[in-house]
């Protein structure tokens, strides 16, 4: 959360500096506008594939920065903090556990030990706005498609309160997390809209993942053996982005 939050401020610093800056703007009505933007979105998610086996539905919160040229086309680089509850993946602490479910801590009282999912992607975008004037405001708006190659990573977030048990500290803790990571492809069909005042500019959509995973750890202390499985974790969900545009200026009165 604490990344997110630096992205969020660091939005609001560029959105009041353009604020301040602009003076005669080009009418986007006019033209497709060629411009660098930033976005913050936020997206909810289901698991399908191997990754419904360890996981049930997550959230993400990302940032998004690019390029839309001229010609409609996006050059973008955008990355999720993945973050969810539904743990399915059973039993990863029963080695270490009492007959009853419960871990003993340094000193002998039951820990407070919750599990939760973390991860993240990180994908190269490209992709193209096409213009549907009957329900957009001008041509730089319109059906939003594109397309990714990259990262996933995610695994098991498990956290002991008050850091009071030993059996889950320093290098033992990665023989439980069981982190997993891979190439990973996305796919994104949704609606891109930029207010002809320029004021309100957001995407919103439908997306899916496709990762080709494996553990990246050597030992998995619970199985007592290495994980080789070749992992397919899909991923698909709803997003929602909301776009800042750094328009440039051109001569002294002018953002193009």
């Amino acid at each position: 959360m604490k990344h997110f939050t630096v992205v969020i401020a660091t939005l609001l610093l560029l959105t009041g500096a353009t604020s301040l800056n602009a003076q005669k703007r080009r009418n986007m009505k006019d033209s497709i506008v060629g411009t660098a933007f930033i976005a913050a979105d936020y997206g909810y998610n289901f698991p399908g594939g191997d990754l419904s086996q360890r996981f049930g539905n997550n959230s993400t919160i990302g940032a998004y920065a690019g390029y839309k040229t001229r010609r409609n086309n996006f050059y973008a680089v955008e990355w999720n903090y993945i973050f969810g509850e539904d743990i399915k993946e059973y039993g990863v602490l029963d080695s270490i556990s009492t007959s009853e479910g419960y871990l003993i801590d340094h000193e002998g009282k039951l820990a407070d030990i919750r599990i939760f999912e973390r991860g993240f992607t990180l994908h190269a975008q490209f992709g193209h706005v096409f213009p549907v004037m009957a329900i957009s405001p001008n041509r730089n708006s319109g059906l939003f498609i594109n397309a990714g190659i990259g990262m996933m990573q995610h695994k098991l977030r498990i956290y002991d309160n008050g850091a009071r048990s030993p059996q889950l500290s320093g290098e033992y803790l990665k023989g439980y997390d069981r982190m997993t990571s891979g190439v990973s492809f996305s796919q994104f069909v949704g609606y891109w809209y930029m207010s002809n005042n320029r004021l309100l500019n957001v995407y919103f959509g439908f997306e899916a993942y496709e990762a080709f995973t494996k553990s990246r750890r050597s030992w998995d202390y619970d199985l007592m053996r290495a994980d080789t499985q070749k992992r397919i974790d899909l991923m698909y969900g709803a997003r929602i982005g909301w776009v800042i545009p750094l328009y440039r200026r051109h001569g002294k009165d002018e953002y193009i």
